[in-house]
């Protein structure tokens, strides 16, 4: 399966600004885990934590290619 693109500045802006909402897994198309991540206002700070810190360094999510 072909990876998604994602625009690295945008999806780390979001996930600063909405990423307790789940904003940064929608842009990535992982939209289960979106959810989740809403319903528990991003793990109560800690998954958002965790999203923010991965995103910052590039992590190569599966099914997602970052692209400046």
């Amino acid at each position: 399966m072909a990876k998604r693109k994602v625009n690295w500045v945008l999806t780390l802006v979001m996930s600063v600004i909405f990423g307790a909402i789940g904003v940064d897994r929608f842009i990535m198309g992982k939209i289960g885990t979106g959810i989740l991540k809403l319903i528990t206002l991003g793990g109560l700070g800690i998954w958002w934590l965790v999203d923010l810190i991965l995103i910052a360094t590039k992590y190569e999510f599966k099914d997602v290619q970052w692209v400046d």
